[in-house]
C-alpha cells in the first residue's frame, strides 16, 4: 500500500480493481471518462492484472457487454455520464428483472450546472424508475468505500446498483491508501450456468418483478442498520432543544457541515445562541433508509434539504411524512427556500441556513451580496472551435457550396457543436447524440424545398449515427450527412473509437470504414475532401449537396491535438486592405484585427499553419506556413 494524491475518478478506479473487478466497459463522457483511462493506464503497465477495459461504441453495447460477464459470475464496472444512462437504460430495465451473478456497478456521473452536458437530469430518478439500489457520495473518499459497498451489494441480492457521484466529486482530489498491484477476482469456475431465469420472457419478467420489490424492503433495511447504514451519518448540533432538521445528500452535505461550521464561527464570536438541529447525510437515497430518517425526524418541526438536481430527497420525506402521519414542514427546492437548478456552494448554502435557523442578523445574505456587487469586468470568452481545428473548414466549405440556397444545418454532440458560433453560424439544431442525422430527415419531409445537412463526428456515428445512416437511406430521405472524421473523440478527451483501430487492451484491430459502411448500406453519392484544402472541399460538399436523395461527404484531417503544430501563416501588413474576411468568414482565434493600423495581425503562439485563411483571403496576403501531416489519407 502506498498513499497517493488522486483525483476521485482515479480513486473510483482504484476502489474498483482493488474489489477485483474483471470486466470494465463505458463510452466517454465528461465528467466521468477518467475511471476507465484509470484502469487502462494501469492494465497497461502491468500493475492491474487480469481485468479487461474498453471504451466500447456506445452505453448500451457497454451495458449490455457486462451484462454477459456478470451472469458468468464476473465483477464488472460500467461509466458514462449522465445523459449516457439514456442510452443504456434499455438494458438497465430488464437487467434488473432478469438480475446479475457477479456483481454490477454502474456508474454515472452527473453534471450539475450543467458544466459540460445537455441537461441537468437526476441519476437517482434512474435508481428508482428501475428499482435499482443507488449509492450517492458526498466526498470522495466515502466514494471510496462505497465502491467496495456496492460490489457486495450487487452480489448479495443479485441486483445491479447505481454509483452516482456529481462533477464536483469526480473531479476533486485527496489523498488515498492503495494498492500497489491488483488482481481481478478469479473467475467461478462454473461459469454461465443455463437457466431460465436469464430470458426475459413474459413470465419471467413478472416473477422477477415480485423478486426486485422483496429485495428493495431488505435492501432499505441493510441502508438502515450497520451493514450500510455508515454512509447515512448523522449528527446534533446547537442548542439542546432539536426542532430544526437539516437532511443532505452528495456534495450538498459537505457543502452544508462547511457552511454549518461558518454559522457556528460567527455566533460565537458574536455571543449569539444557535439553535439546536438535527443533521443527516443521506448516502444510500434510493431505496430510502426510512427508518434512519423517521428517528432523525422525531420530534422535528421543520427540516430543509440540500441537494443538487432534483428534489428526490425532498419528494421521499415528503412521502415518509405522509406514511407516518408527521408533522413536521419539509423545505427545500419544492418550496423555493434552495436552489431549484444548477449547482449548490458553500456560500449560498450558508445564507439559506443562516435565514432558516433564524440566524440572518449574522449577515452572510448582505456579505455574498457585496462580493457580487464588486465591479470586475472580464472580457465575453464564449466557447469556439480551436485555432486549427479542421471542423471549421468543413462548415465553412459546405455553407460555400450551399450558397444562397434554403438551407438546413443539424447539428450533434461533440467539439463541432461550437459551428454554431458566429461568423460560421453553421449549426441550427442540436438535441442529443445521433439525432442530428434524423432530424435532418423530418426537415426533408416538410421543407422539401430546402438542402438538409446533417454534421456527425467520426465518433458519434459509430455509437449513435448508424440507425439514422440506415433510416435515411431505407426510406430514401434528401439529406447530405457530413461526416466530420478528426480520428478521435476529441471533446471528451481523446478517446478511440472503431474508426481508429486503437483499444484500450493494447492491440490494435483494422479500423472500421465509415466510408465501407456508407457504400454496404447503398449509399450511391459519397465524396471525401480534406477540409484544410477549401477548394476541394468545397467540391466535395457542393457534390453531395447536390445529389437527389441520400448522400454523404466525409471530411477527414486529425485534431490538431494528434498532430505536431506547423509553421504559423504570416501577413504582409503592407498589402492587407483591412477587408476583416478572414475573420468574418472563419473566425479563427489566432486571427484579430488591429484598429489602429487596420489589418489583421495573426498570433504566432495560437497559429498552428493550417492555412485554411490563406485560401480564404481575396488578395493573397496571407501566407502559408509549413504544414503538418493534414493530408485526408492520414
Amino acid at each position: 500500500m502506498s498513499k497517493k494524491l488522486l483525483m476521485a475518478n482515479e480513486a473510483f478506479a482504484q476502489a474498483a480493481l482493488e474489489a477485483g473487478v474483471n470486466v470494465v466497459a463505458g463510452y466517454p463522457g465528461t465528467p466521468s471518462s477518467e475511471v476507465i483511462e484509470t484502469i487502462a493506464k494501469r492494465h497497461a503497465s502491468g500493475s492491474a492484472e487480469g481485468v479487461h477495459v474498453e471504451w466500447s461504441s456506445n452505453e448500451a453495447i457497454a451495458l449490455g457487454l457486462l451484462a454477459g460477464a456478470a451472469y458468468t459470475g464476473a465483477r464488472t464496472l460500467f461509466t458514462c455520464k449522465q445523459v449516457g444512462m439514456n442510452v443504456a437504460s434499455d438494458p438497465l430495465m430488464s437487467l434488473n428483472y432478469v438480475g446479475v451473478k457477479g456483481g454490477t456497478v454502474i456508474f454515472v456521473a452527473d453534471d450539475p450546472g450543467p458544466i459540460s452536458s445537455q441537461t441537468e437530469q437526476d441519476t437517482r430518478r434512474y435508481g428508482s424508475f428501475a428499482k435499482v439500489p443507488v449509492f450517492d457520495p458526498a466526498t470522495p473518499e466515502q466514494g471510496y468505500a462505497m465502491m467496495q459497498a456496492a460490489f457486495e451489494l450487487s452480489e448479495r441480492y443479485a441486483t445491479p446498483v447505481i454509483f452516482r457521484p456529481t462533477t464536483r466529486i469526480c473531479h476533486a482530489s485527496s489523498f488515498f491508501e492503495v494498492a500497489e498491484h491488483t488482481q481481478a477476482r478469479p473467475l467461478p469456475e462454473e461459469g454461465f450456468v443455463k437457466d431460465p431465469k436469464w430470458v426475459i420472457f413474459p413470465p419471467r419478467a413478472y416473477a422477477g418483478h415480485g423478486e426486485v420489490n422483496e429485495r428493495l424492503v431488505r435492501i432499505a433495511r441493510d441502508f438502515d442498520d450497520d451493514s450500510f447504514g455508515a454512509f447515512n451519518p448523522a449528527f446534533e448540533g446547537g442548542g439542546d432543544v432539536k426542532r430544526i432538521g437539516i437532511l443532505a445528500g452528495g456534495i450538498s452535505a459537505a457543502y452544508a457541515r462547511e457552511a454549518l461550521r461558518a454559522i457556528e464561527d460567527e455566533a460565537c464570536r458574536r455571543g449569539v445562541p444557535v439553535p439546536g438541529y438535527r443533521f443527516l447525510q443521506v448516502g444510500t437515497p434510493y431505496p430510502f433508509p426510512q427508518e434512519t430518517v423517521r428517528k432523525f425526524a422525531d420530534g422535528l418541526e421543520r427540516i430543509i434539504v440540500f441537494e443538487e438536481l432534483d428534489h428526490f430527497l425532498e419528494d421521499q420525506l415528503l412521502a415518509l411524512a405522509g406514511r407516518t402521519h408527521a408533522s413536521y414542514d419539509v423545505f427545500g427546492k419544492l418550496t423555493g427556500t434552495t436552489l431549484d437548478r444548477g449547482e449548490n456552494s458553500t456560500d449560498v448554502i450558508t445564507v439559506q441556513l443562516a435565514d432558516f435557523l433564524g440566524l440572518s442578523a449574522l449577515g452572510f445574505a448582505e456579505a455574498q451580496a457585496e462580493a457580487l456587487s464588486v465591479d470586475v469586468t472580464l472580457p465575453n470568452r464564449p466557447p469556439v472551435l480551436c485555432p486549427g481545428c479542421p471542423h471549421r473548414g468543413s462548415f465553412y466549405a459546405c455553407k460555400q457550396a450551399v450558397g444562397k440556397r434554403k438551407s438546413e444545418f443539424s447539428g450533434d454532440i461533440g467539439c463541432y457543436t461550437l459551428g454554431n458560433a458566429a461568423p460560421l453560424n453553421a449549426t441550427d439544431t442540436c438535441l442529443c447524440m445521433g439525432a442530428g442525422i434524423s432530424m435532418a430527415q423530418g426537415f426533408s419531409v416538410t421543407q422539401p424545398d430546402a438542402k438538409h445537412l446533417a454534421f456527425v463526428g467520426d465518433s458519434t456515428f459509430f455509437a449513435s449515427g448508424l440507425p439514422g445512416v440506415v433510416n435515411a437511406y431505407y426510406n430514401q430521405h434528401d439529406v447530405t450527412i457530413v461526416v466530420l472524421d478528426n480520428s478521435t473523440t476529441a471533446m471528451t478527451g481523446s478517446q478511440p473509437h472503431p474508426g481508429t483501430g486503437q483499444t484500450l487492451m493494447g492491440p490494435r484491430s483494422t479500423p472500421v470504414s465509415i466510408e465501407g459502411i456508407l457504400r454496404a448500406i447503398g449509399y450511391e453519392c459519397i465524396t471525401k475532401a480534406n477540409p484544410y484544402h477549401l477548394d476541394e472541399a468545397v467540391a466535395a460538399a457542393r457534390e453531395a449537396i447536390d445529389f437527389e436523395g441520400p448522400s454523404a461527404v466525409i471530411f477527414k484531417a486529425p485534431c490538431i491535438s494528434l498532430v505536431p503544430a506547423g509553421t504559423p501563416v504570416s501577413i504582409d501588413a503592407d498589402a492587407c486592405t483591412g477587408c476583416k474576411k478572414c475573420l468574418k468568414s472563419i473566425g479563427c482565434p489566432a486571427l484579430s484585427f488591429d484598429v489602429q493600423a487596420n489589418v489583421v495581425r495573426v498570433d504566432a503562439t495560437m497559429c498552428n499553419g493550417c492555412g485554411l485563411c490563406t485560401h480564404v483571403c481575396p488578395f493573397d496576403v496571407i501566407e502559408p506556413g509549413v504544414e503538418p501531416p493534414l493530408d485526408v489519407s492520414s
